[in-house]
């Protein structure tokens, strides 16, 4: 049985490198990811990019007191993730080569949330 699941994996995985043309593919194409990675909640889809926000705590020394902050950063959805993700949705990005003026980044995985 676990033979035929790995088989089975490894088909789809062939399957998906297969509809896959995207050269900014961190799976599929030849960009490479490096950098820092960011976990985030999808608030637009675009074409082929998304906005992703998350919140960070920044501290005031004078105040001695925490603020919350938002964060915003546009990334390249891959077209094999494109079904996949939705608004709402939260999921992973890394660090690549500028792929546009305000692009940096690019989406790894989609993360499940246990609520």
């Amino acid at each position: 049985m676990k033979k035929d699941k790995k088989i089975a994996e490894k088909k789809t995985e062939v399957e998906d490198a297969i509809q896959c043309n995207d050269k900014k593919c961190p799976i599929h194409g030849t960009i490479s990811v490096r950098g820092r990675r960011f976990k985030g909640n999808v608030i637009k889809i675009h074409a082929s990019n998304v906005t992703i926000e998350f919140q960070r705590f920044t501290y005031f020394p004078k105040y001695e007191r925490y603020a919350k902050n938002r964060t915003r950063l546009h990334a390249h959805l891959p077209k094999c993730l494109a079904a996949q993700v939705k608004a709402g949705d939260y999921v992973e990005i890394s660090e690549c080569r500028p792929l546009s003026k305000t692009i940096h980044h690019v989406i790894i995985n989609i993360e499940k949330l246990d609520k």
